[in-house]
């Protein structure tokens, strides 16, 4: 537990100050960086359940995804006299996101075709390797996304962040003082339904105080606040189930008290694109 505290102190302030003060292309390029650790330690617990990916492959397209995501926020505005609106394209001639996939699909094929590795190992190679890009790589770089809103990314990453870590904690606490009911006991055999409660509790209590200050509508910001949250453990329950199935406590040994980068950011993962989505929404209304 000391060592998870000591780490957390660390590790916080510095992302804090990464969103809030660093530019955009610096975010994008540390997301990719997280990505590509986690992405690493998802390719070793596929081999230890004899899954061999196409890791470099995927590391490198992944991190395309992560280039076509900044791209696509390079947009600028500027306010002109009588009310008018300039806007500039900045990301023409960048990739997209399609784009990066139909490369990653026919580099598989060929990689696949061509390499020496027996038949049998072709399938699992193509299948882990895409499942690394779909449930990795891609969802985690909406963070990205968010990052770049027009005049509330910084405020929003930071909303995102805050709710999985005020929900990972007070579900902690209140798991292990008050817990009785498993959620998940095949997967997760601490997890409580009391402590699921008390982490979405907790994110909508960050959605109240980002409400006023990012001065938005809160029973909007508690809507995706509470999706986010949801999926956010989801996204911790299917994790456990990678390191269930093979076997290991934790992803790696990277953060001291926390595990691997995978464990660190694995409600991440999936609450960066609900937040993307949700806010759409609402910016649409």
């Amino acid at each position: 537990m000391l060592m998870r505290i000591v780490t957390a102190a660390v590790l916080i302030p510095v992302v804090v100050a990464l969103v809030w003060w660093g530019p955009a292309a610096l975010l994008a390029g540390v997301a990719a960086l997280v990505a590509l650790v986690a992405l690493n330690e998802f390719f070793a617990l596929g081999e230890r359940v004899s899954m061999h990916g196409f890791r470099s492959w995927t590391m490198l397209c992944a991190l395309g995804i992560f280039y076509a995501q900044y791209a696509a926020g390079m947009v600028e505005m500027r306010s002109l006299a009588g009310g008018d609106l300039l806007i500039r394209d900045a990301s023409r001639g960048a990739v997209s996101l399609e784009l990066v996939f139909l490369i990653f699909v026919f580099g598989a094929v060929c990689i696949g075709l061509a390499t020496r590795r027996p038949l049998h190992d072709v399938l699992p190679a193509i299948g882990i390797s895409a499942a690394g890009l779909l449930f990795v790589a891609l969802p985690f770089s909406y963070l990205v996304r968010v990052n770049e809103i027009e005049r509330a990314g910084r405020q929003l990453v930071l909303f995102t962040l805050c709710l999985i870590w005020a929900g990972d904690m007070l579900a902690y606490f209140v798991g292990r003082s008050l817990g009785h009911l498993p959620m998940a006991p095949a997967l997760s055999p601490k997890k409580t339904w009391e402590g699921a409660i008390a982490n979405l509790i907790a994110a909508l209590l960050v959605a109240v105080f980002f409400a006023r200050w990012m001065q938005v509508e809160t029973g909007s910001l508690l809507a995706v606040a509470g999706l986010a949250n949801i999926a956010g453990q989801m996204g911790d329950l299917i994790e456990s189930a990678y390191k269930r199935g093979a076997v290991v406590k934790d992803s790696s040994s990277l953060l001291p008290g926390h595990g691997g980068m995978l464990d660190r950011v694995d409600s991440l993962i999936l609450a960066a694109p609900v937040v993307w989505v949700a806010w759409q929404w609402i910016a649409a209304r």
